[in-house]
Protein backbone atom coordinates (compact mmCIF):
# COMPACT_ATOMS: atom_id res chain seq x y z
CA UNK A 1 0.00 0.00 0.00
CA UNK A 2 1.09 3.29 -0.81
CA UNK A 3 0.39 6.17 1.80
CA UNK A 4 0.85 9.63 2.05
CA UNK A 5 1.60 11.43 5.49
CA UNK A 6 0.77 15.39 5.83
CA UNK A 7 1.43 17.42 8.86
CA UNK A 8 2.05 20.59 9.33
CA UNK A 9 4.56 20.50 12.23
CA UNK A 10 4.28 22.54 15.76
CA UNK A 11 7.91 23.64 15.94
CA UNK A 12 8.34 21.98 20.03
CA UNK A 13 8.97 18.45 20.88
CA UNK A 14 5.68 16.56 21.62
CA UNK A 15 4.39 13.04 21.69
CA UNK A 16 2.33 13.39 18.16
CA UNK A 17 5.22 13.86 16.38
CA UNK A 18 7.08 11.01 18.22
CA UNK A 19 3.93 8.86 17.01
CA UNK A 20 4.58 10.43 13.44
CA UNK A 21 7.79 9.26 13.30
CA UNK A 22 6.39 5.50 14.73
CA UNK A 23 3.72 5.43 12.33
CA UNK A 24 6.05 6.11 9.34
CA UNK A 25 8.67 3.42 10.29
CA UNK A 26 6.21 1.01 11.28
CA UNK A 27 4.94 1.20 7.70
CA UNK A 28 7.90 0.85 5.80
CA UNK A 29 8.53 -1.87 8.03
CA UNK A 30 5.85 -3.73 7.10
CA UNK A 31 6.66 -3.00 3.47
CA UNK A 32 4.17 -0.24 3.27
CA UNK A 33 5.68 2.66 0.46
CA UNK A 34 5.50 5.76 2.79
CA UNK A 35 5.92 9.70 1.90
CA UNK A 36 5.98 12.39 4.25
CA UNK A 37 4.94 16.43 3.30
CA UNK A 38 5.97 17.87 6.43
CA UNK A 39 5.48 21.66 6.64
CA UNK A 40 7.31 23.71 8.85
CA UNK A 41 5.64 25.84 11.55
CA UNK A 42 6.15 29.71 12.05
CA UNK A 43 8.25 29.93 14.23
CA UNK A 44 7.22 32.28 17.91
CA UNK A 45 9.58 34.86 17.03
CA UNK A 46 8.90 35.56 13.60
CA UNK A 47 7.81 38.81 12.35
CA UNK A 48 4.69 40.40 12.22
CA UNK A 49 4.22 39.88 8.38
CA UNK A 50 5.20 36.39 8.92
CA UNK A 51 2.13 35.85 11.49
CA UNK A 52 -0.39 38.33 9.54
CA UNK A 53 0.50 35.39 6.43
CA UNK A 54 0.01 32.25 9.13
CA UNK A 55 -3.15 34.05 9.99
CA UNK A 56 -4.74 34.15 6.30
CA UNK A 57 -3.00 30.71 5.19
CA UNK A 58 -4.56 28.82 8.25
CA UNK A 59 -8.23 29.86 6.64
CA UNK A 60 -7.10 29.38 2.95
CA UNK A 61 -3.18 28.38 1.41
CA UNK A 62 -3.46 28.45 -1.97
CA UNK A 63 -0.07 27.48 -1.85
CA UNK A 64 -0.65 24.55 0.73
CA UNK A 65 -3.52 23.62 -2.08
CA UNK A 66 -0.82 23.42 -4.85
CA UNK A 67 1.89 21.83 -2.98
CA UNK A 68 -0.78 18.42 -1.60
CA UNK A 69 -1.77 18.22 -5.37
CA UNK A 70 1.67 18.29 -6.74
CA UNK A 71 2.58 15.91 -3.95
CA UNK A 72 -0.51 13.23 -4.88
CA UNK A 73 -0.14 13.67 -8.49
CA UNK A 74 3.27 12.63 -8.20
CA UNK A 75 3.36 9.70 -5.70
CA UNK A 76 -0.66 8.82 -6.46
CA UNK A 77 -1.12 7.04 -2.60
CA UNK A 78 -3.51 4.47 -2.17
CA UNK A 79 -4.37 6.48 1.31
CA UNK A 80 -3.20 9.87 2.41
CA UNK A 81 -3.44 10.27 5.96
CA UNK A 82 -3.41 13.86 7.28
CA UNK A 83 -3.01 15.05 11.21
CA UNK A 84 -2.51 19.22 11.55
CA UNK A 85 -3.02 21.08 8.53
CA UNK A 86 -2.22 24.42 10.61
CA UNK A 87 -0.98 26.86 9.76
CA UNK A 88 0.63 26.31 6.38
CA UNK A 89 -1.72 24.18 4.44
CA UNK A 90 -5.20 24.72 5.82
CA UNK A 91 -7.91 22.26 5.51
CA UNK A 92 -8.90 23.27 2.00
CA UNK A 93 -5.99 20.88 0.84
CA UNK A 94 -8.90 18.12 2.19
CA UNK A 95 -11.11 18.88 -0.87
CA UNK A 96 -8.19 18.78 -3.44
CA UNK A 97 -6.96 14.96 -2.14
CA UNK A 98 -10.53 14.28 -2.57
CA UNK A 99 -10.73 15.23 -6.21
CA UNK A 100 -7.90 13.25 -6.66
CA UNK A 101 -10.04 9.76 -5.95
CA UNK A 102 -7.70 9.43 -3.13
CA UNK A 103 -9.55 8.42 0.09
CA UNK A 104 -8.48 10.65 3.49
CA UNK A 105 -7.62 9.32 6.73
CA UNK A 106 -7.41 12.03 9.35
CA UNK A 107 -5.57 11.11 12.83
CA UNK A 108 -7.66 13.28 15.57
CA UNK A 109 -4.35 13.61 17.80
CA UNK A 110 -5.94 16.53 19.32
CA UNK A 111 -9.59 18.32 20.07
CA UNK A 112 -8.94 21.18 17.73
CA UNK A 113 -12.15 20.29 15.20
CA UNK A 114 -13.68 21.19 18.33
CA UNK A 115 -11.62 23.43 20.01
CA UNK A 116 -9.81 26.25 18.05
CA UNK A 117 -6.67 26.15 20.93
CA UNK A 118 -7.08 22.31 20.94
CA UNK A 119 -7.03 21.56 24.88
CA UNK A 120 -10.64 22.10 25.22
CA UNK A 121 -8.86 23.97 28.20
CA UNK A 122 -9.18 27.92 28.75
CA UNK A 123 -7.65 29.84 31.31
CA UNK A 124 -6.16 26.76 33.40
CA UNK A 125 -9.93 25.47 33.70
CA UNK A 126 -10.94 22.37 31.34
CA UNK A 127 -13.73 23.84 28.46
CA UNK A 128 -16.30 22.87 26.68
CA UNK A 129 -17.86 26.00 25.46
CA UNK A 130 -16.58 25.54 21.73
CA UNK A 131 -18.24 22.44 21.23
CA UNK A 132 -21.49 22.48 18.55
CA UNK A 133 -19.84 25.18 16.51
CA UNK A 134 -19.51 28.08 19.49
CA UNK A 135 -15.94 29.04 18.39
CA UNK A 136 -16.83 32.86 19.39
CA UNK A 137 -15.83 31.80 23.01
CA UNK A 138 -12.24 31.44 22.12
CA UNK A 139 -12.16 35.11 21.68
CA UNK A 140 -14.83 36.00 24.03
CA UNK A 141 -12.85 34.27 27.20
CA UNK A 142 -9.37 35.57 25.00
CA UNK A 143 -8.14 31.84 25.47
CA UNK A 144 -4.65 32.46 24.03
CA UNK A 145 -4.01 35.39 25.85
CA UNK A 146 -4.02 37.42 22.48
CA UNK A 147 -6.95 38.58 20.99
CA UNK A 148 -5.34 38.38 17.65
CA UNK A 149 -4.17 34.80 17.98
CA UNK A 150 -7.64 34.10 19.82
CA UNK A 151 -9.94 35.43 16.93
CA UNK A 152 -7.51 33.58 14.25
CA UNK A 153 -7.75 30.38 15.83
CA UNK A 154 -11.97 30.75 16.06
CA UNK A 155 -11.76 32.25 12.28
CA UNK A 156 -9.95 29.02 11.10
CA UNK A 157 -11.90 26.70 12.99
CA UNK A 158 -15.50 28.23 12.14
CA UNK A 159 -14.04 28.68 8.31
CA UNK A 160 -13.77 24.91 8.04
CA UNK A 161 -16.85 24.39 10.05
CA UNK A 162 -19.05 26.54 7.79
CA UNK A 163 -17.86 24.93 4.75
CA UNK A 164 -17.78 21.52 5.75
CA UNK A 165 -14.11 21.24 5.00
CA UNK A 166 -13.07 18.15 7.37
CA UNK A 167 -17.48 16.81 6.92
CA UNK A 168 -17.21 16.49 3.37
CA UNK A 169 -14.01 15.26 2.38
CA UNK A 170 -12.50 12.90 5.21
CA UNK A 171 -13.21 9.66 4.60
CA UNK A 172 -12.67 7.97 8.35
CA UNK A 173 -11.28 9.61 11.71
CA UNK A 174 -9.61 8.23 14.41
CA UNK A 175 -9.27 9.08 18.05
CA UNK A 176 -6.62 8.29 20.69
CA UNK A 177 -9.24 7.35 22.96
CA UNK A 178 -12.94 6.52 23.22
CA UNK A 179 -13.45 10.09 25.07
CA UNK A 180 -11.89 11.78 22.72
CA UNK A 181 -14.40 10.08 20.01
CA UNK A 182 -17.15 10.94 22.43
CA UNK A 183 -16.09 14.65 22.32
CA UNK A 184 -15.63 14.61 18.95
CA UNK A 185 -19.29 13.37 18.39
CA UNK A 186 -20.35 15.91 20.68
CA UNK A 187 -19.26 18.58 18.25
CA UNK A 188 -20.98 17.43 15.47
CA UNK A 189 -18.61 14.73 13.69
CA UNK A 190 -20.45 10.98 12.72
CA UNK A 191 -19.86 8.40 15.08
CA UNK A 192 -20.04 5.64 12.23
CA UNK A 193 -16.99 7.21 10.44
CA UNK A 194 -14.88 7.91 14.17
CA UNK A 195 -12.46 5.01 14.88
CA UNK A 196 -10.08 4.69 18.24
CA UNK A 197 -6.50 3.58 17.67
CA UNK A 198 -4.71 4.40 20.87
CA UNK A 199 -0.92 5.18 20.87
CA UNK A 200 1.99 3.01 20.58
CA UNK A 201 5.11 2.21 22.73
CA UNK A 202 8.01 -0.19 21.51
CA UNK A 203 7.75 -3.35 22.98
CA UNK A 204 10.85 -5.20 21.89
CA UNK A 205 13.49 -4.36 24.11
CA UNK A 206 13.84 -6.47 26.81
CA UNK A 207 12.97 -5.57 30.42
CA UNK A 208 15.39 -7.22 32.79
CA UNK A 209 15.31 -6.69 36.64
CA UNK A 210 12.78 -4.04 37.44
CA UNK A 211 14.33 -2.16 40.81
CA UNK A 212 11.58 -0.88 42.92
CA UNK A 213 13.10 2.54 42.26
CA UNK A 214 13.94 5.61 44.42
CA UNK A 215 12.08 8.81 43.64
CA UNK A 216 8.88 10.16 41.75
CA UNK A 217 8.89 10.82 38.15
CA UNK A 218 7.61 13.22 36.51
CA UNK A 219 8.24 13.76 32.58
CA UNK A 220 6.42 15.61 29.71
CA UNK A 221 6.35 19.25 28.50
CA UNK A 222 6.52 21.85 31.73
CA UNK A 223 3.51 23.77 30.81
CA UNK A 224 0.58 24.41 33.14
CA UNK A 225 -1.86 22.19 31.55
CA UNK A 226 0.54 19.35 32.55
CA UNK A 227 -0.28 20.25 36.05
CA UNK A 228 3.30 20.75 37.08
CA UNK A 229 1.95 23.47 39.88
CA UNK A 230 0.00 20.81 41.21
CA UNK A 231 2.73 18.61 41.61
CA UNK A 232 4.94 21.21 43.52
CA UNK A 233 2.01 22.09 45.68
CA UNK A 234 1.88 17.99 46.33
CA UNK A 235 5.61 17.58 46.79
CA UNK A 236 6.00 19.62 49.36
CA UNK A 237 3.48 18.20 51.52
CA UNK A 238 5.65 15.00 50.75
CA UNK A 239 8.74 16.05 51.98
CA UNK A 240 10.46 12.95 52.90
CA UNK A 241 9.47 12.10 49.31
CA UNK A 242 12.19 12.56 46.60
CA UNK A 243 10.64 13.79 43.17
CA UNK A 244 12.48 14.05 39.48
CA UNK A 245 10.68 15.63 36.87
CA UNK A 246 12.33 15.39 33.53
CA UNK A 247 11.12 18.53 30.86
CA UNK A 248 12.05 21.69 29.66
CA UNK A 249 10.06 24.50 32.10
CA UNK A 250 10.95 27.48 29.98
CA UNK A 251 6.94 28.05 29.91
CA UNK A 252 7.16 28.39 33.67
CA UNK A 253 10.03 30.36 34.79
CA UNK A 254 8.64 30.30 38.57
CA UNK A 255 9.32 26.43 38.87
CA UNK A 256 13.27 26.86 39.67
CA UNK A 257 13.15 29.20 42.47
CA UNK A 258 9.56 27.86 43.42
CA UNK A 259 10.14 24.52 43.62
CA UNK A 260 10.73 22.53 47.36
CA UNK A 261 14.13 21.42 48.51
CA UNK A 262 13.24 17.74 47.62
CA UNK A 263 12.14 17.96 43.65
CA UNK A 264 15.39 17.85 41.61
CA UNK A 265 14.81 19.26 37.34
CA UNK A 266 16.50 17.52 35.32
CA UNK A 267 15.92 19.17 31.98
CA UNK A 268 14.75 17.38 29.04
CA UNK A 269 15.86 13.70 28.97
CA UNK A 270 15.70 11.07 25.47
CA UNK A 271 16.98 7.83 24.36
CA UNK A 272 18.60 5.76 27.19
CA UNK A 273 18.68 8.95 29.35
CA UNK A 274 15.02 8.73 29.52
CA UNK A 275 14.80 4.51 30.26
CA UNK A 276 16.69 5.13 32.47
CA UNK A 277 15.36 7.89 34.29
CA UNK A 278 11.84 5.30 33.82
CA UNK A 279 13.62 2.41 34.79
CA UNK A 280 14.86 3.88 38.47
CA UNK A 281 11.81 5.52 39.45
CA UNK A 282 9.32 4.56 41.89
CA UNK A 283 6.22 5.34 39.63
CA UNK A 284 5.19 8.34 37.55
CA UNK A 285 3.22 11.18 38.52
CA UNK A 286 0.92 12.59 35.68
CA UNK A 287 -1.03 15.40 36.78
CA UNK A 288 -2.46 16.69 33.53
CA UNK A 289 -5.73 19.14 34.34
CA UNK A 290 -6.47 19.19 30.72
CA UNK A 291 -8.25 16.45 28.49
CA UNK A 292 -4.85 14.83 27.46
CA UNK A 293 -5.67 13.20 24.00
CA UNK A 294 -3.72 10.13 25.47
CA UNK A 295 -0.28 10.73 27.47
CA UNK A 296 1.94 8.93 26.09
CA UNK A 297 4.79 8.84 28.89
CA UNK A 298 2.29 7.13 30.75
CA UNK A 299 2.83 3.76 28.73
CA UNK A 300 6.69 4.64 28.24
CA UNK A 301 6.21 4.59 32.37
CA UNK A 302 4.26 1.07 32.40
CA UNK A 303 6.52 -0.56 29.90
CA UNK A 304 8.84 -0.07 32.60
CA UNK A 305 7.10 -2.26 34.72
CA UNK A 306 5.78 1.41 37.24
CA UNK A 307 3.06 2.06 38.22
CA UNK A 308 1.18 5.56 37.21
CA UNK A 309 -0.50 8.34 39.76
CA UNK A 310 -2.51 10.21 37.19
CA UNK A 311 -5.14 12.65 37.39
CA UNK A 312 -8.71 11.00 36.76
CA UNK A 313 -9.70 13.02 33.84
CA UNK A 314 -10.49 12.73 29.93
CA UNK A 315 -9.41 9.63 28.41
CA UNK A 316 -6.52 8.84 31.34
CA UNK A 317 -8.66 6.21 33.02
CA UNK A 318 -8.82 4.14 29.87
CA UNK A 319 -4.77 3.71 29.88
CA UNK A 320 -4.66 3.69 34.08
CA UNK A 321 -6.75 1.32 35.78
CA UNK A 322 -7.70 2.53 39.54
CA UNK A 323 -6.35 0.32 41.82
CA UNK A 324 -4.54 -2.15 39.33
CA UNK A 325 -1.59 -0.31 37.29
CA UNK A 326 -1.91 2.94 39.31
CA UNK A 327 -4.01 5.35 41.09
CA UNK A 328 -6.42 7.94 40.03
CA UNK A 329 -7.06 11.38 41.91
CA UNK A 330 -9.18 14.47 41.46
CA UNK A 331 -6.96 16.90 39.16
CA UNK A 332 -5.76 19.75 40.51
CA UNK A 333 -6.23 18.70 43.83
CA UNK A 334 -2.91 18.67 45.46
CA UNK A 335 -4.10 17.18 48.84
CA UNK A 336 -5.64 14.25 47.03
CA UNK A 337 -2.28 13.90 44.86
CA UNK A 338 -0.25 13.99 47.85
CA UNK A 339 -2.08 11.21 49.75
CA UNK A 340 -2.27 8.84 46.78
CA UNK A 341 1.59 9.67 46.49
CA UNK A 342 2.67 8.50 50.52
CA UNK A 343 -0.10 5.76 50.36
CA UNK A 344 1.69 4.50 47.26
CA UNK A 345 5.32 4.99 48.25
CA UNK A 346 5.04 2.89 51.20
CA UNK A 347 3.54 0.02 49.96
CA UNK A 348 6.91 -1.34 47.76
CA UNK A 349 5.36 -4.67 47.47
CA UNK A 350 2.42 -2.96 45.54
CA UNK A 351 3.97 -0.64 43.10
CA UNK A 352 6.00 -3.93 41.98
CA UNK A 353 2.75 -5.55 41.71
CA UNK A 354 1.01 -2.89 39.81
CA UNK A 355 4.00 -2.16 37.92
CA UNK A 356 3.60 -5.49 36.22
CA UNK A 357 -0.15 -5.23 35.58
CA UNK A 358 0.69 -2.05 33.92
CA UNK A 359 3.49 -3.99 31.60
CA UNK A 360 1.43 -6.71 30.85
CA UNK A 361 -1.12 -4.39 29.58
CA UNK A 362 1.20 -2.51 27.67
CA UNK A 363 2.31 -5.54 25.33
CA UNK A 364 -1.55 -6.61 25.21
CA UNK A 365 -3.06 -2.75 24.08
CA UNK A 366 -0.32 -1.07 23.01
CA UNK A 367 2.44 -2.73 21.47
CA UNK A 368 3.46 -1.78 17.50
CA UNK A 369 1.85 -5.25 16.07
CA UNK A 370 -1.33 -4.26 17.98
CA UNK A 371 -0.98 -0.73 16.51
CA UNK A 372 -0.59 -2.03 13.25
CA UNK A 373 -3.66 -4.25 12.84
CA UNK A 374 -5.93 -1.56 14.00
CA UNK A 375 -4.43 0.99 11.65
CA UNK A 376 -4.89 -1.79 8.52
CA UNK A 377 -8.20 -2.06 9.82
CA UNK A 378 -8.66 1.67 9.30
CA UNK A 379 -7.47 2.02 5.99
CA UNK A 380 -9.17 -1.13 4.76
CA UNK A 381 -12.08 0.44 5.86
CA UNK A 382 -11.76 4.01 4.13
CA UNK A 383 -10.89 2.27 0.93
CA UNK A 384 -14.32 0.36 1.41
CA UNK A 385 -16.33 3.66 2.21
CA UNK A 386 -14.40 5.16 -0.51
CA UNK A 387 -15.08 2.69 -2.98
CA UNK A 388 -18.90 2.81 -1.71
CA UNK A 389 -18.76 6.49 -1.69
CA UNK A 390 -17.47 6.93 -5.51
CA UNK A 391 -19.85 3.84 -6.64
CA UNK A 392 -22.84 6.22 -5.56
CA UNK A 393 -21.47 9.32 -7.20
Amino acid sequence: MKVLLIHNKYGIISGEELMIKRTVALLRQRGHRVDCLLEDTVPSNAGLLAKERAFVSGIYSLKGVRKVNHWVRTFRPDIVQVQNLYPSLSPWVLPAIRQEGIPVVMCCANSRLVCPNGLLLSHGQVCERCIGGREYWCILRNCEDSLSKSVGYALRNFAARKRRLYHDNVTLYYALTVFQKRKLVEGGFPAERLEVIPNMVETSKSLGKVPLGNYVAFAGRGSPEKGVTTLLQAARDCPQIPFQLAGDFWRMPGVEKGKPANVELLGHLQGPRLDDFFKNCRFLVFPSICYESFGLVVIEAMLHGKPVVCSRLGGLPEIVDDGVNGLLFEPGDAVDLAARIKWLWSRPDLCVEMGKAGREKVLREYSPPRYYERLMQVYRRALELHGTHSART
